[in-house]
Formats: structure tokens, sequence, C-alpha cells
């Protein structure tokens, strides 16, 4: 262990966290605006901060590590549609749905939807949010830190551990966020926010120099299949030229194709509509859900724009994130790709282990899928997972097929229709893309390695504190407020903090589990297609359609949730079993779209046959100033023209 670069890491890490601590001691819990001041920073956030403070709650490790590992597998660059699609998303966010939600005065986003809708609606809102929160982003975040820090120091005890590293993560954010309320998450994310950025650059930057002094001969055994590049061709080539060839081809011959890792390119944005992520129908609508969502709708993600001065401030800190998302798969998703190529042994040796435990533990009640460079790379561990998966479907059970690959799944599904579960066994651990760059090009310099660690680490600690600041904010105000009638902010901001331990609590158990899925990033995603689209669907009648009944809400959030859930298990099967869809599944952005649209045909009906009376009448907040940006607007223009230009250059 470098004891100067611990030195330095943890005296940044508690400086900053000090700082942000620091800067909120100015705001009164106690009195009677205790419950804006802890919630909402005191509705007093300039530009900068919102803007800082949007990219640092987002781009944690969540996105490091599922994002670079998904572009380390397959996806390549076509995952970095999240990034320049959120881009535009904001613009819209700025000048769309930020100025209704000021002018209402909100605290949640839920309770948008008490004033348009009914209480219904807001719980049926409030309350998956939580669920989503503490369960599904706020452990994810979590895992993702331990996951990143467990990686880095793989040879040192306790820290090598992912259990142990996710609660002392968990520990530190939930301190921060009790003491500090959102006003110290502002300030902490300030500077973590441009740290990320420069960490992110610094470890591009070595990744490319790594790249230019590979050997050919070891860099051609990475490119991908459809590339015409030899070990001559890289010979003279410089890092960007090199990048290209091994994943794009020698004149960008190597287009994508739906297939393992390595069968097609991987730096185009536009995938087949066979594939299982992202599609390129899913760029028409599908991505636009989570994207709105996440961006406009989300109360982690929003509530820092709730705490804007003015309008104006708000839209111009939300401009500005949209720019900085630009730049994120540069140092997101790139070096994802570029670890495949300098460091596939390591991220197949991270999986080697897991691959045995995860045999070893398995129930009578699980089988096993496996990649095609598994049964390669470990074949006395496939053979070991033939016999089990033959045991478990059965006697009888047999598939037809010389590769041990096809047998192993082929006996997998069998199983499954007969009530077994399905274990995941990977040649490669993706996950481990951005921490294996880190070990292995940052970690031998600690007068650099110590920033970009704290750079990482700080954001999963101000994440953290933001999430659970967030998922306080709408079980006091949504739940406990509500339920109990309680208004008096002191007791509000108390019920918060205790909320704060009991979500981190959960988090923090949740946490190590998630190590036995295949993507942090898809797992995400996933999860939130039961929620988004319903929720996108409501607001959009909510912010267009006064006369759309009440009830509405609650009604287009519980359809969602079922149409999800038959589309995922149901219906999807029974389309793609009788050959009625054009893929072997139905992505889950497909599905988002499929139920958006059924949402937004239900609220359609309702509108028509039983519309209100009388149109519904917001709030209207005159303590705020409500006035638009002209020099926002003129820069969100220019964002949009950016992103339509990175998209023609990576179509």
């Amino acid at each position: 262990m470098n004891y100067l670069e611990i030195t330095l890491f943890i005296v940044a890490v508690v400086g900053v966290v000090g700082l942000g601590i620091w800067k909120s001691r100015g705001e009164d819990t106690s009195g009677e605006g205790g419950a804006d001041d802890y919630f909402l920073a005191g509705r007093g956030l300039t530009w900068w901060l919102v803007g800082f403070s949007l990219i640092a709650a987002n781009i944690s490790t969540e996105q490091f590590v599922g994002m670079s590992g998904s572009s380390a597998d397959w996806l390549g660059m076509a995952i970095a549609s999240y990034e320049w699609m959120a881009a535009v998303t904001l613009v819209v966010v700025a000048f769309w749905f930020l100025p209704k939600f000021l002018k209402a005065g909100l605290y949640t986003i839920p309770e948008f939807l008490q004033y348009r809708f009914d209480g219904v609606a807001r719980l049926a809102m409030a309350i998956p949010a939580i669920v989503t929160l503490v369960f599904v982003t706020t452990s994810s975040v979590i895992y993702s830190g331990a996951k990143f820090v467990s990686e880095y120091y793989n040879e040192v005890p306790v820290l090598n551990s992912l259990t142990a590293m996710c609660w002392l993560i968990a520990a530190v954010a939930a301190i921060y966020v009790f003491i500090g309320g959102l006003k110290a998450c502002a300030w902490t994310d300030l500077i973590w926010g441009a740290a990320l950025i420069i960490g992110g650059a610094i470890v591009m930057y070595f990744a490319f120099e790594t790249l230019t002094d590979r050997s050919p001969e070891e860099l051609i055994l990475t490119k991908v299949a459809n590339s015409d590049a030899t070990a001559a061709d890289l010979e003279g080539a410089g890092a960007w030229e090199r990048l290209k060839l091994l994943n794009d081809g020698v004149n960008g011959e190597a287009g994508v194709r739906n297939g393992p890792n390595g069968s097609g390119g991987k730096m185009h944005m536009v995938r087949p509509k066979e594939d299982s992520d992202i599609p390129w129908t899913a760029l028409l609508i599908g991505l636009w859900i989570p994207n709105f969502f996440y961006w406009g709708l989300n109360q982690y993600i929003v509530q820092r724009t709730l705490g804007s001065k003015s309008v104006a401030e708000g839209q111009k800190g939300i401009v500005f994130a949209a720019a900085l998302k630009l730049v994120v798969p540069f140092i997101v998703v790139i070096p994802g790709i570029l670890a495949f190529n300098l460091f596939s042994k390591d991220l197949h040796e991270s999986s080697v282990g897991k691959n045995v435990a995860a045999v070893e533990k398995a129930t009578d009640a699980q089988v096993f899928s496996v990649d095609h460079k598994f049964v390669e790379l470990q074949p006395e561990l496939a053979a070991t997972v033939l016999a089990k998966n033959k045991t478990a479907a059965g006697a009888g059970a047999t598939i037809e097929s010389e590769e041990l690959t096809e047998q192993i799944n082929g006996l997998a599904t069998i199983a499954v229709s007969s009530g077994k579960s399905v274990v995941e066994l990977n040649s490669y651990d993706y996950d481990s893309a951005f921490p294996v760059l880190v070990r292995n090009l940052i970690k031998p310099n600690p007068l650099i390695s110590w920033f970009v660690l704290a750079a990482l680490c700080g954001a999963v600690i101000s994440s953290l504190a933001s999430m659970l600041n967030s998922a306080s904010t709408i079980a006091t105000m949504d739940l406990y407020s509500k339920f109990s009638g309680v208004t008096h902010p002191p007791t509000l901001v108390k019920v918060g903090r205790g909320f704060v331990v009991i979500f981190v609590l959960l988090a923090a158990l949740v946490a190590p589990s998630l190590d036995n899925f295949g993507s942090i990033f898809a797992y995400i995603q996933e999860f939130q297609g039961f929620i988004s689209p319903g929720i996108l669907a409501v607001f959009i009648f909510g912010f267009f359609s006064p006369r759309t009944p009440r009830y509405f809400g609650a009604v287009g959030i519980a359809t969602n949730i079922i149409a999800y859930g038959a589309f995922k298990w149901l219906v999807g099967p029974w389309l793609v079993s009788n050959g009625w869809w054009y893929s072997g599944e139905i992505a889950f952005l497909d599905r988002m779209a499929i139920c958006f649209f059924i949402v937004l045909l239900v609220g359609a009906i309702l509108t028509l046959v039983n519309p209100l009376s009388k149109p519904v009448e917001m709030p209207v907040n005159d303590k705020i100033e409500l006035t638009t940006s002209k020099g926002a607007r003129a820069m969100g223009i220019v964002v949009v023209l950016v992103t339509i230009g990175l998209y023609i250059a990576f179509w």
C-alpha cells in the first residue's frame, strides 16, 4: 500500500466533505424555514451549483463501473446514447418541466400529482420512488463504489472485500447527509463534479498512451471479428487510429453485429433492431422515456433544480450540465472500450473466481447459462456446469448440438420451464473494466492516483448523500406529513434524518448481492421500466390536458406496472415464441415504448369518455422569479446542434 496516496486521498475526501458541512452551517434546520433549508438548500442555489451538482449526482461509479463495463462488452459506443440523448433531454427539461415545477413551489415531484390528480396518484408515485431509490439506485451506487475500491486494492485485506466496502461507504454517506442536507451536497458536488471530469480525462489520457506503446501483436488479438486490420497496420498508427483499427476496421468496415463481444464493431451508435439492449428502434422512442423520467421527474436529480433561486438560474445550470454531458462518453465509454483492448486478461481473471464461487454455492434450484468464450477459457468448469444442468433438466433432456455452449444453455432453458432459476457465468468481468484501468494505469503514479481515487470515491459519497436526501424528502413530505398531518418544519427535519438512517441500512444490506448481476447498468435500467413509462405518460397529461380525470394519475401508473410485467414475463415471451417479434427477445427499451403508448391510450380514452367539467388549476408560488433566461435558451440550441453532429460522426 502506498501511504502517500492513502494520506492525500483521505485528506481530500475529508476536506471536501468538511467544506460541504461548513457551507451548510448557515441553514437553520430548527426554525420555521428548516424544511426548506434542509431538503432544498433554502431555495437559493445558483446556476453553477445546480450544474455541477447535477453532473456529480449523475456521474458516479455507477457510470464509471456500469457504463464503461457495457462499452467494454459488445455495446461499445452505443451505450453513449444514454449521455448524448440526456444532453437534449436536459435542454427540454430546462424550458418545459422546470418552470412548471418552480411555479408550483414543489418540495417533491409526487407533490405535483397531488395538485393535478389526487392523493392516490401521489402515493402511487411516491412509494415506488422510495423503493427504487433505496433498493435499486442507492444500493447500486454503494455496490459500484465498493466494486471500484475492492478491485483497485485487490491485494489489500479488508479493502479488497466488497461487503466491507459497501458498509463503509454507506456509513460515511449517511453521516454526511444527516448533518448537512442538500446544501452540503450541492457544495461538495461542485468540487466532485469538476474533479470527476478531470479525473476521467486523466484515465483516458493514460489509456491512450498505453495503447500507443502496446505491441501490435498483442493488441491485434483483441480486434473485433469483422475488422480487416493487421499487426502491420497497427505498427505506425497513433492512439486514436489504433482504437479505430481494432474496433472499427481499416476503412470502417467493422459494422455492428448482433452477437457476443468481439463479433462486430464497437465504434457506432446505431445497433441492429435485434440487439437485446439498445436496438436502433429504441433510439426512436424507448430511450427517450428513461431519459425524460430520470432528468425531469426523478426526485434524486430534480431536487437540486427545485432548490434554484430562480427559473433563470435553474435553466442556466441545467443547460451547463447538458454541455458537460456531451463530454462524458469520451472519459467513460471510450476508456471502457480500451480496457478490453489493453487488459482483457485482467477482465477474465476477475471473472474466474466469481464463476467458481457461483458454481460452488449454487443450490439444486439453480442452473447456469454461459457465453461462448467461457467454454474456451474455463473448460473444466464448463464440464461441471454441463453435468449440473443435465441433472437439473432431467434424465431425458437432450440438446442436439456439438457446441458445448449451446448444450449448456439449451439444458438451462429446459430446466427454467420446470421452475429453476438461472445464474449467468461470464468469460469476462466487464464491470471491472474501469477499476482495472485505474489499477494498472493510475495506481503506479501516487501523485496522480490520489486525485483520481478521491474524485471517484467522493462522487460515490456525494451521490449517496443526494439519494438519501431525496428518498427521505419523499418519505417525509409525501408519506409522513401527509398521513400524520404534521407540518412543523423542525419536526419534519428530524423525521427526514431518521429516514436517512433507515434507508442507508436497507441499501447497504442489498448492495453486496448485486455482484451476482451481469451488468449493474442494465440492472438499474431494467427495473426503471416498471416505473418510468407510466409516470412520464401521466405527467404529459398533467402538463397538457387539464380536463383529464383526476383518477387517471393512479390508473396510469398501475397500468404501466401491470403492462411492463406482462410484456417481460408473459406477452413478450409468447410473441417471440410464435415468431411475431423481429428478434429473440423484446429489449427492455422496446418494452418501455410499448407500455408508454398503452398508458397514453388509456389516458386519451378516459379523457374522451369522462372529462372533468372544470379544468384543474395549479397553485402558484409568487416568492420566486419565473422569468426565462434568453442566454440559456441560446446555449441550449447549441447543445442540441452539437449532439446531432456527434451522432453523425459516430453513426
